[in-house]
């Protein structure tokens, strides 16, 4: 009989465990060894660099199609862009609450991939088919009297496929990150380390595909054709899906969990049910999960939460009236930590709310600021090669990959030292300046803007390069905002709720765009009310007066920055809360039914 060593016997127990949190393609517990990991967390990824390659380059570049070729006004170009955008980001919360509810996120992620590539198909079409876009004329701009512009079907067979491709953006993007995520074990110290390389090869993907987007493609748009340009994101999709299909028998599936999203409206729904009955005065007559495990509920992983005394009226959902708890359902009785999970969201509402302003500020740099680059002087020296108006985001996107490792390397050390605290500069703090260099960045749009139309009434033309210096600020007050932003919801949304986290992020980027398209209509139709000109968004840009419209944003995002300065200094971080209840953060991870 073969002697077998005690350290071969663990190794090969090791190369032969299971995880019991995570499945197989056909429901047997994933094998560490065999699922998982680096190769299925590169198949995944190579789905985000399509999407993000494929969404930002119809961005980029839409305005001018709109107006050159669809012939529309300049704010009704604008407002597709944003309303493109902004839908994009708003449907990654109907994505994810599929994912978590009903196909989990590797069917999701392969649906909606699909969905997206049909999407851009239909946009190829479109650019393909003569009887879907309006006859040429003569100005570049589309703005003269004889370019007629798209008529209804033209234009509806235009936005079902930006609306598709929408569609299919929010499905993905509110599935790929925690669906690499997955392929990692966070419970095992060496898989953990590699779970947060993963999340920095995802931004590195996503600043990959962006920039693939505003260099390549939009030259191949520009410079070959538009139907080359659609045609190869469609081609691409497919390529990343078919790949990420690939990976099928590798994958680790997790089981779903059920969306945040229902918690929210269940504690709601069973606090106004029960708004008649007393609240007891002392909370631990409230039901929680100790009752609900004693009643048989499934509470794995779910954290007991001291109560607070904010927000109150919630407190109605946790109130047990006469019928027995276990026939109760969750519509109708919550436990008090479910209730307290509420109510962390509603205190994270007033900065939410004041994050939005930013990303309205964002929207310009891809619609006005392309239409700026339109009518300066594109050319590089004397090679006679011009630089596509679109491409101009790439000193945006330049700026966030800049100031990232500029953060690490340089600011963070001083603060670091200045404030104590050792992450640098806090959530909030970085949200801050970024929300400030947004106000600078408008400002400096308005000063270029006034200087342009100043020299066009002459009749010169400048170089496009004056527009670098609101490209360059707006994407450090991105990379601030966004790093702020994400740490800020990671850390401050409860356990139990974290893709939530995702989705209020989203959210502030997707309300953002919604709002620059109100802003753009009202200003449109206030200012060209009774005017030749068409006011400040004249169709043509140097009929108008851009730089008012850039003053005015400036001046919103700094009354927006007080309304945050105010929020932010009376928030208290989760942390501090619980250390006040008597509970350390790293003993939070412990209470845990069960344990």
């Amino acid at each position: 009989m073969d002697t077998v060593l005690p350290e071969t016997a663990a190794e090969a127990g090791k190369q032969g465990a299971t995880l019991t949190d995570a499945w197989d393609y056909k429901g047997r517990p994933a094998a560490r060894a065999s699922t998982g990991g680096w190769g299925c967390a590169a198949m995944i990824l190579g789905a985000e660099l399509f999407e993000r390659m494929t969404t930002l380059g119809i961005a980029v570049n839409l305005v001018p199609y709109m107006t050159g070729t669809m012939h529309l006004g300049s704010a009704a170009a604008a407002n597709t862009v944003t309303n493109f955008i902004g839908t994009s980001f708003m449907l990654c919360l109907l994505g994810g609450f599929i994912a978590d509810t009903y196909l989990g996120r590797y069917l999701t992620i392969a649906v909606f991939c699909a969905v997206q590539s049909a999407g851009v198909m239909v946009l190829t079409i479109s650019t393909v088919a003569p009887a879907l876009r309006p006859a040429p004329c003569g100005d570049v701009t589309g703005q003269s009297s004889d370019c007629v512009p798209a008529n209804g079907t033209q234009l509806g067979v235009l936005y079902l496929g930006l609306y598709m491709t929408a569609l299919g953006t929010g499905g993905l993007k509110s599935s790929v990150s925690g669906f690499g995520s997955d392929q990692f074990d966070d419970s095992d110290d060496g898989e953990r380390k590699k779970m947060m390389r993963f999340f920095n090869w995802f931004y590195f993907f996503v600043s990959i595909g962006a920039l693939l987007a505003v260099t390549v493609l939009v030259y191949v748009q520009d410079n070959v054709g538009r139907r080359y340009g659609y045609g190869i994101c469609a081609i691409g999709i497919l390529v990343g899906l078919g790949v990420f299909l690939s990976g099928t028998r590798k994958y680790r599936f997790k089981k779903l969990v059920g969306s945040p999203l229902t918690q929210v409206a269940a504690v709601t729904a069973a606090a106004w049910s029960k708004r008649a009955l007393p609240l007891p005065s002392d909370p631990s007559m409230l039901y929680d999960v100790d009752d609900a495990a004693a009643a048989g509920a499934d509470l794995t992983g779910k954290l007991k939460l001291p109560h607070s005394k904010e927000c109150r009226f919630l407190d109605h959902a946790a109130v047990i009236d006469r019928e027995s708890p276990a026939a109760k359902s969750k519509w109708m009785l919550c436990t008090r930590t479910d209730v307290e999970e509420v109510k962390q969201v509603v205190r994270m509402l007033p900065i939410w709310a004041t994050t939005v302003m930013f990303w309205t500020i964002h929207a310009q740099m891809t619609t006005f600021a392309v239409e700026q680059a339109s009518v300066m002087d594109r050319a590089i020296g004397g090679s006679g090669f011009l630089i596509p108006a679109g491409s101009l985001t790439v000193f945006l996107i330049g700026s966030i990959l800049l100031t990232v490792p500029l953060y690490d390397r340089l600011v963070a050390p001083i603060a670091r030292r200045i404030t104590g605290n050792p992450q640098g500069l806090s959530p909030l703090q970085r949200v801050f300046v970024g929300l400030f260099l947004s106000i600078t960045g408008m400002a400096a749009a308005a000063l270029i803007e006034r200087h342009r139309l100043t020299s066009s009434a002459r009749g010169d033309m400048l170089t496009v390069f004056l527009l670098m210096p609101q490209f360059l600020l707006v994407g450090a007050g991105e990379a601030f905002t966004y790093m702020g932003q994400l740490a800020f919801f990671l850390r401050e949304c409860p356990k139990g709720m974290k893709t939530m986290s995702t989705g209020l992020f989203l959210s502030t980027c997707a309300l953002g765009f919604f709002f620059s398209t109100l802003i753009v209509t009202i200003v449109h139709k206030v200012t060209g009310h009774g005017t030749r000109s068409g006011g400040w968004l004249a169709n043509n840009i140097n009929d108008g007066r851009l730089d008012y419209f850039y003053w005015l944003l400036a001046v919103m995002s700094a009354i927006n920055l007080f309304f945050f300065t105010v929020a932010a200094r009376g928030y208290a971080y989760k942390d501090k809360r619980l250390a006040d209840a008597g509970i350390e953060l790293a003993d939070e991870e412990a209470m845990v039914v069960g344990h």
